[in-house]
């Protein structure tokens, strides 16, 4: 690793969203007679100057800078995966990124950052992913915890607090919070905007105030459902401090994993697209179906869609066939789940219930399959097997298409 490649970057001038996806990470290749990004699995790394190698060790205790020349051992850091963070940072806009094994390792680095600094108190809003929720009220690292609305945040402050930590949309709900009034809220206190449902094509929480912006990179930034990884965007001395705690703690990214994520970046903005112009016609069908009580799909659009159902919601993920009953988001194929039972099981269901995650809702995570086909594995799945037997069997056709860009943030049937 090098340090001059956070220098690199911020040499580079900022373009259109859809070049960065593309370019970030790899504008060294052609000057190395490469196009594809090379895949570096190498653990340790031959030095013959140790005294020098000592000197970059201290540099690093000291900062948590990459290392100036070539790379120490992997545990520091590795040239794939900081290819990675380098793309990620300049789609976020921001200084830089740090990497880590998991969404959930991210996280954890961020609360032993502060922690470090005796700052254990957070400010949460709900609803958060099931997992982040637990390991707040669960105190596994020591961490004090206090649920407000966004409106609460300024006057829940405390000396001791270290972070303020929302999710904007909301998983699974889909709520939306104004980032840059937060932001304002907040006052010294760093605010970390959970951006997975989002992404950096459909809105940069930086951009609003947020000092750190949190990825379950398993998700949209790896695309296909078959990586496993999480990242912070954030200012360079923040990000030191992070690549400290990921040194210490060994939640490293596999290399591997860095360059699919790479990978999985160049066809983000138009995968996110293609899935968010599926998902919001799916919404409009499912909010004017009787058998539907309300969706929820944010403003700012995306590949998310809740939706209570009026009959039991396990029965809709037993009859699906074309969707997909599983765990996770942000793949190519659509996936279905029931946040109650499983992704918010962790969550103490007085708080699951009261932060809106209802035992009727279902969170379907839209992909690029055919719009229709989609709908038409929907609408099988809902029909309740007692209506569809027999001469009383409704049928349900397709609504005629509408303006998606007047959709609301949550949609009832008429």
């Amino acid at each position: 690793m090098d340090s001059a490649r956070t220098a690199t970057a911020s040499r580079t001038p900022l373009r259109a969203l859809a070049t960065e996806a593309v370019h970030a990470g790899r504008d060294d290749l052609a000057r190395q007679g490469l196009h594809a990004p090379p895949i570096d699995l190498s653990t340790t790394y031959p030095s013959y100057d140790s005294r020098g190698e000592a000197a970059r060790i201290d540099a690093f205790a000291a900062t948590g800078a990459d290392p100036d020349g070539p790379p120490v051992y992997g545990r520091l850091g590795n040239p794939t995966v900081a290819r990675f963070e380098t793309a990620l940072a300049r789609l976020e806009r921001t200084e830089s990124a740090v990497a880590f094994a998991s969404g959930m390792a991210a996280l954890t680095a961020v609360l032993l950052v502060r922690g470090s600094l005796g700052l254990r108190h957070v400010v949460a809003v709900r609803p958060l992913y099931g997992c982040s929720d637990h390991l707040l009220t669960a105190g596994l690292l020591g961490t004090e915890v206090t649920w407000t609305d966004p409106a609460g945040v300024a006057d829940a402050l405390r000396p001791d607090t270290g972070l303020v930590l929302v999710e904007s949309p909301a998983n699974p709900t889909l709520a939306e919070i104004d980032l840059r009034a937060l932001a304002h809220s907040c006052g010294s206190v760093p605010l970390l905007a959970d951006n997975t449902f989002a992404t950096p094509v459909l809105q940069r929480p930086a951009e609003h105030g947020a000092r750190l912006v949190l990825h379950s990179a398993t998700k949209y930034l790896g695309g296909h459902g078959d990586v496993m990884a999480g990242v912070v965007a954030c200012d360079e001395e923040f990000a030191g401090h992070l690549r400290q705690v990921r040194f210490a703690t060994g939640g490293v990214l596999h290399p591997l994993a860095g360059y699919l994520l790479l990978r999985g970046l160049a066809t983000l903005p138009v995968r996110v697209r293609a899935a968010s112009a599926n998902a919001a016609e799916l919404a409009r069908r499912l909010a004017a179906d009787p058998r539907v009580t309300r969706v929820h799909y944010p403003r700012i659009g995306g590949a998310m869609i809740a939706f209570e159902v009026d009959g039991d919601p396990h029965g809709v993920i037993e009859r699906v066939r074309l969707i997909t009953p599983a765990v996770s988001l942000g793949s190519v194929d659509t996936l279905i789940q029931h946040p109650a039972s499983i992704s918010h099981r962790i969550v103490d269901a007085e708080d699951r219930r009261g932060a809106g995650v209802s035992d009727r809702l279902l969170r379907l995570s839209v992909g690029l399959e055919d719009v229709e086909d989609l709908w038409t594995d929907l609408d099988t799945a809902l029909e309740r097997p007692e209506r569809s037997a027999g001469n009383g069997a409704t049928s349900h056709s397709s609504p005629a298409p509408a303006d998606e860009t007047s959709t609301p943030t949550v949609l009832r049937r008429p």
